[in-house]
């Protein structure tokens, strides 16, 4: 097992499941110590207890902004500093597009994805200069590269927390601070469930199914699991990534790549599909050139 993160000290949200909790598990096991913050209390206490000295809980609701505030502070009080943010809570948010939008859904989501990442890079600011620098990264999506990935609300703010990413890393440059982002595609966690309305049970179902379906989605052949990410995350926060700062890791299997056709051999093209040519009539079509070709062929 690596040491990258030796003697790091880390803030990470929603710690408790899915990518922030891989990605805590992951911290530890390159030496770091980690304040997890979120708001499952009994997950966060036994996380707490699995990682006895290693780990703190922090009760956290990131879309409270005076509780970011606070629970960085606990990290840098109880660890003696902090060197690595990873602003990572988030859930899908407001449902639908323009015409199902409302402005108090709408507020919500950019509560909770895009002003919780301001206030976490805000708020962790003065003890990462007491440090003499260090790392943040920020969770973005591939909602945020193309739309029908996402509802529009949740591709919006994840949109906006890669431009965020882009300028707070030219901000901070001076200060030997680097921002980047982290951008999943269609990773087996709950989110999904959530983001159709199902509790916390459905969704950890709909996780499991996602990793037994989710590889014919993606070039990759298998559906994304949370250490994908966490490894990805534990690049840009380690000092391997020390000139890496103001862009994105896309961690997605190939999903945008291109169409599924420019992965799967037996998808159809879209020319081919427009003008009706199916793989059965191209297979046809095909035999009857092969069939003049050699005709002509025996004539000559």
């Amino acid at each position: 097992m690596g040491q990258r993160l030796q003697h790091k000290i880390a803030f990470v949200t929603g710690a408790c499941s899915g990518i922030g909790l891989a990605t805590t598990e992951r911290f530890v096991a390159e030496g770091a110590c980690v304040l997890a913050a979120d708001i499952q209390d009994d997950a966060g206490a036994a996380l707490q207890r699995r990682f006895e000295g290693r780990v703190r809980y922090a009760h956290c609701d990131v879309t409270q902004p005076a509780q970011i505030e606070q629970a960085l502070a606990q990290a840098a009080a109880q660890f003696g500093g902090l060197d690595i943010v990873f602003n990572n809570a988030g859930a899908g948010g407001m449902r639908g597009g323009v015409e199902e939008m409302t402005i108090v859904g709408w507020d919500a989501t950019m509560n909770l994805l895009l002003r919780s990442v301001a206030a976490g890079t805000m708020y962790a600011l003065p003890h990462l200069k007491a440090r003499g620098g260090g790392a943040i990264v920020n969770t973005a999506s591939i909602s945020a590269l193309a739309a029908g990935y996402a509802p529009i609300a949740y591709s919006t703010a994840k949109a906006a927390v890669l431009h965020f990413s882009k300028v707070a890393a030219a901000d901070l440059a001076k200060h030997r601070i680097r921002v980047n982002a982290v951008v999943p595609g269609l990773i087996a966690t709950p989110i999904f469930g959530g983001g159709f309305g199902f509790d916390r049970e459905a969704s950890q179902r709909m996780a499991a199914s996602l990793t037994e379906r989710g590889g014919a989605l993606q070039a990759a052949g298998r559906a994304g699991q949370p250490q994908d990410i966490a490894e990805a995350v534990v690049y840009l926060a380690s000092d391997a990534a020390g000139f890496v700062t103001g862009t994105h890791l896309v961690v997605d299997g190939g999903m945008t790549v291109g169409t599924r056709a420019s992965w799967d051999p037996t998808a159809p093209r879209p020319v081919q599909e427009a003008l009706g040519l199916t793989p059965e009539v191209l297979q046809a079509m095909q035999a009857r050139a092969a069939q003049a070709q050699a005709a002509e062929a025996g004539h000559g």
